[in-house]
């Protein structure tokens, strides 16, 4: 199939049905959201989502997160899994915030990616939406659908990462890969997925009923 067909019927059919996607991650600023997305790791969002705002109660900056002991976040944050070394992780970034940053959360991926917890990943989502500035993050979703519908090879997740840089304009990176995320998880599911039912993967994908 030609590509610049593939790209613009996947850009339209995922306006059509999410023209403005929701952030699914609760937050408040951009610190709030480095702390939700580093929550989310190997964690749905919709669990996180019940967790923080019981945590941001008690601290929703850096000076008061460092302020509470490890364990109290721990205990907070513990259904999100891994509550040890992502408890220390928030304690130890939100740290350095105050004391190398003044506070404020950096636009770098080198500078956030310096922080305990702080992977490509999540570096890319902030920069994304909480900054505006072009990134592709790459979740098991997006990771899912690029090689279904024939974007990447699905060899690992930078592969991905490049791959749909190459594949889709710059200036709707951010919008696209929460568009992406919502069709994965209403349209196009890790499990019990049916292609020829699927808006886009019916027309596009590896199985396309067209192809």
């Amino acid at each position: 199939m030609e590509q610049r067909f593939k790209s613009t019927f996947i850009i339209d059919t995922l306006e059509d049905l999410y023209g403005n996607p929701d952030i699914p991650l609760m937050h408040h600023d951009p610190y709030t959201l480095l702390i939700a997305v580093l929550l989310s790791a190997q964690c749905t969002d919709e669990r996180v989502n019940k967790v923080t705002p019981s945590l941001f109660k008690l601290a929703s900056t850096p000076g008061e997160m460092m302020k509470l002991s490890v364990a109290r976040i721990q205990k907070i944050i513990k259904p999100c899994g891994l509550s040890s070394t992502k408890s220390n992780a928030i304690s130890k970034l939100s740290e350095m915030l105050v004391k190398n940053f003044r506070s404020i959360v950096p636009r770098t991926f080198e500078e956030l990616e310096s922080f305990p917890g702080v992977g490509h990943k999540t570096a890319s989502v902030v920069m994304s939406q909480a900054f505006n500035i072009p990134t592709f993050p790459v979740d098991t979703h997006i990771h899912r659908l690029s090689y279904r519908w024939g974007i990447s090879n699905g060899k690992n997740v930078i592969q991905t990462e490049n791959d749909c840089k190459r594949f889709f304009p710059k200036k709707i990176w951010g919008k696209l890969h929460l568009q992406m995320i919502h069709f994965g998880r209403e349209y196009c599911p890790a499990r019990s997925h049916n292609p020829s039912e699927c808006p886009i993967c019916r027309v596009v994908g590896r199985k396309s009923i067209f192809e």
